[in-house]
């Protein structure tokens, strides 16, 4: 009985001094987390990659703008023609119209794939040179855990003061603009 009680203490020890070396452990981790919808947002990169597509779909919208009019024009016309000359023309000559129209559709589809194509490859290299440049902030900033917030949450909970999304948006706009520099003198 005493040595049952005597390994029971030596094991309950054991078990305690465990504990404590892993609480010891877990006030040492160091975290932080970025809000990623508002990295997106101030990011002057993301909002040039976004200004560029919604100038690109300003100006080929114009241009399926005026294809469109050309259409209300000629459909206005073909109405008028139809009055004028009876169902059996318009039957007739209604195909070519309702065949532009649908030209029309499918160009606007293709546009709008088009443009989301771009951005789409051009934003999905912006997240992963953001996604590298967190790793090395946190390597060398001593971080054990970075997390990201926004849409897409992973976290439910986490105090302000872990909230490094303007560190690093300030640091991502720094190397942006010295890179335009760069640029601009090549």
């Amino acid at each position: 009985m005493k040595k049952l009680v005597l390994l029971l203490a030596f094991a309950f020890s054991i078990v305690a001094c465990n504990n404590n070396s892993t609480t010891t452990k877990a006030k040492e981790i160091k975290t932080a987390y970025v809000d990623t919808s508002k990295l997106l947002e101030e990011y002057t990169e993301a909002k040039d990659i976004g200004e560029k597509y919604k100038a690109k779909s300003d100006v080929m919208g114009k241009e399926l703008e005026a294809e469109v009019a050309k259409f209300k024009i000629e459909a206005s016309s073909f109405q008028k023609n139809a009055q004028a000359n009876g169902q059996a023309w318009a039957q007739e000559n209604g195909s070519r119209l309702q065949k532009k129209e649908q030209e029309l559709r499918y160009a606007q589809e293709g546009m709008v794939h088009q443009l989301q194509q771009e951005s789409g490859v051009e934003m999905d290299s912006l997240v992963e040179n953001v996604k590298k440049f967190i790793k090395t902030y946190g390597k060398e900033k001593g971080y054990d855990y970075i997390y990201g917030t926004g849409e897409a949450v992973s976290i439910l909970y986490a105090k302000d003061q872990y909230d490094i999304t303007k560190e690093i948006v300030k640091l991502l706009n720094e190397k942006y603009k010295s890179g335009d520099k760069k640029e601009a003198k090549k």
